[in-house]
């Protein structure tokens, strides 16, 4: 019999939720990354798949399966190199431009695919195309430019130059032989090689079968893409992510998508995609917090079954390795980053190799890392890291972006590894930086400062003049440090002159130029309604909100240019929140609409955006401090081109901002 739905039976119920969720599950056993790898492939099948025939149109990016044999000649027959005419070498011996051979045309005109029915005795020549057959009797060819007609009489021409026998012809074979190997195993194919396979008459080819690959996502917060965001939820980038990666490496991935912290909908998922793929890639749910179920899943799934969850990576920490019969199932972890990270690390070779792919050998790049890098001691730790070229190198920025960064990747140029013994990493400490996605190149425009949304115009205008700009939020006083280590070409700035009062203009000196860019209207952001706000001037809000203990504020970080000016506001005052100190608009943007609190300072356009309602505190100056010896570098020149272009203007004060008459 069920027991009554009381509010004691409901207290009880969520107090033993609370204590399973405080309850943390341990990790199997964490192990170093080189350990994992042994116990996972230890179980595993690493030769390439067996072979399927598919058509060149197809073919492209895939492993040939086996050794390719020429079964024609190419050129299947001897061919006219050049337009001219075909004829025996020996005829022409002697002949000059002042001496001219003369030989008598025979009644015939070889085009190409045109089979050749006269004979070339001697002192005759026959009138041949490029490509075209060479003539029984010819051994060689005169180009149409040594010749000249003679207009009267039987059709002849003069030979103004020899030719050696052989000269200008192709002979059979001479590209490809019959019988010859022509493309081994293991040849990747581009276009040069379905060129080879077309030239020898193959429509198709046997390839190395790709392996399926079973890309799923589980988590109650997990939103398909296209679909409303609800409260508290997140859209399943992970399964995008992974599923594209499946194919950039050489496998084919079945999307299965994503489902809810269900135990027995998630098992069900996971036989199925077992039955179906070659293997199974499932992120999300192997941490040890609420929730977390992928691995006590995959544990019931079958032999060998998990041999390793929890390695000392970060990020990466909570990876999850079995094999279910021959077939890997990989539980990633659910940030992004993580689970990026560790594809790359434990999947990505394992699907290579049964693509029949070689093992991926990025050649790294000697780069310098300009800030202390702190680390936990007993995981080896992987930063990822933009390139700057500097005054003496190239210099390895760490991205800080957090492993739960969806664009983390995507605004790297590389990473470098902090090892497991370490506890931090020294300025200037020289380091390997591993590139992602091909050679690691810095940009052609290094800008770091405070970031504003008008910015991501003047980008947007420089990359269509071909120019790659690489954009680091670290706030104006951080941009400016950059800037003077030589770190960055531009760095945006909004700081205010304590003593003056005035914007920037204390910042430049005799390296460092000012440039104005835009003006904005900083203030303080709340919530439509909030009469604690509503209807009153900046300084009447700021009083009632540091009158009511229950009021909440949000900070900035230190360092950006939006937090000098809150400090003047707060004269010495530290109010609820003030150590919530996000590093962006947008963040103090996102906290007030959320009600995670209730006030903060940013500018306009950005309070417009998210439906809040603003107080104007003061106009600020978005300018920008230029490195005078980089001036004249082709990108900044067109950078500061572009602050000036009318077009450009207009489309920034659409967004709110106002230039200066």
């Amino acid at each position: 019999m069920n027991e009554p739905h009381t509010p004691q039976n409901v207290k009880a119920d969520l107090v033993a939720r609370i204590r399973a969720a405080a309850r943390q599950e341990q990790f199997l056993e964490v192990v170093s990354a080189e350990e994992a790898t042994r116990r996972f492939q230890a179980h595993l099948d690493l030769t390439p798949l067996g072979a399927e025939d598919v058509t060149l149109g197809t073919a492209l990016g895939r492993v040939l399966a086996h050794d390719v044999v020429a079964e024609v000649d190419a050129p299947p027959f001897d061919r006219s190199n050049v337009d001219g005419f075909a004829v025996r070498g020996a005829d022409t011996f002697g002949a000059t431009e002042t001496g001219p051979t003369t030989l008598t045309l025979n009644l015939e005109v070889i085009a190409c695919g045109h089979v050749p029915a006269i004979e070339v005795r001697a002192g005759t020549a026959t009138a041949i195309a490029t490509g075209g057959v060479i003539p029984r009797g010819a051994d060689a060819v005169v180009m149409i430019e040594q010749t000249e007609l003679i207009e009267a009489g039987t059709p002849a021409i003069e030979v103004r130059r020899a030719v050696a026998p052989g000269q200008f012809v192709s002979y059979a074979g001479s590209d490809i032989a019959r019988g010859e190997t022509l493309l081994r195993r293991g040849t990747i194919v581009t276009s040069r090689e379905i060129g080879m396979l077309a030239a020898c008459g193959l429509s198709s080819v046997a390839v190395v079968k790709r392996p399926k690959v079973a890309v799923l996502s589980t988590g109650d917060e997990l939103i398909t893409p296209g679909k409303p965001l609800k409260p508290a939820g997140v859209y399943d980038s992970n399964g995008a992510i992974i599923a594209a990666a499946v194919t950039e490496i050489g496998g084919e991935p079945a999307v299965f998508g994503a489902f809810a912290d269900d135990e027995a909908a998630l098992e069900r998922a996971l036989r199925g995609a077992l039955e179906q793929c070659d293997m199974v890639v499932l992120s999300g749910g192997t941490s040890k917090g609420a929730g977390d179920l992928s691995h006590r899943v995959v544990s019931r799934l079958g032999t060998p079954g998990i041999l390793v969850h929890g390695v000392a990576l970060k990020p990466g920490k909570p990876l999850c390795l079995a094999v279910i019969g021959d077939k890997p199932v990989i539980v990633l972890p659910g940030f992004p980053t993580s689970a990026i990270f560790t594809f790359h690390a434990f999947v990505a070779p394992v699907i290579r190799a049964r693509a029949g792919l070689p093992a991926d050998v990025a050649e790294a790049v000697k780069a310098r890392v300009p800030v202390r890098m702190m680390s936990e001691l007993g995981r080896k730790e992987f930063a990822l890291v933009a390139l700057v070229r500097g005054e003496d190198g190239l210099v390895a920025f760490p991205t800080a972006k957090g492993s739960g960064s969806v664009t983390s990747f995507s605004q790297a140029d590389g990473f470098i590894e902090i090892a497991a013994l370490a506890s931090l990493l020294d300025a200037n400490t020289e380091v390997d930086v591993t590139p992602i996605g091909g050679a690691a190149n810095a940009p052609d425009l290094v800008i770091m400062g405070s970031h504003d949304i008008a910015l991501d115009v003047v980008i947007g205008a420089l990359s269509a003049r071909g120019f790659r700009a690489r954009v680091i939020s670290v706030g104006s006083q951080g941009g400016v440090s950059a800037l003077k280590r030589g770190q960055c070409y531009i760095a945006p700035v909004h700081l205010v002159d304590p003593e003056t009062g005035t914007y920037n203009t204390h910042l430049a000196d005799k390296d460092h130029e000012l440039v104005h860019g835009w003006q904005r209207s900083q203030g303080i952001m709340f919530r439509k309604g909030d009469v604690r706000f509503e209807g009153r001037n900046a300084q009447q809000a700021l009083a009632a909100a540091l009158a009511d203990p229950s009021c909440l504020m949000v900070n900035r970080n230190a360092g950006a240019g939006t937090r000098v000016l809150i400090d003047k506001l707060l004269n010495g005052a530290r109010p609820p929140g003030y150590a919530n100190q996000p590093k962006s608009h947008n963040a103090v943007a996102v906290s007030i609409a959320q009600k995670r609190s209730d006030w903060g300072v940013g500018i306009e356009p950005v309070a417009r955006l998210y439906g809040l309602d603003f107080i104007p505190v003061s106009p600020e100056h978005f300018d920008f401090l230029v490195a005078t010896a980089r001036r004249d570098l082709p990108a900044v020149k067109a950078f500061l081109e572009a602050l000036e272009d009318s077009a450009i203007r207009k489309d920034i004060t659409a967004l709110g901002m106002r230039f200066a008459d």
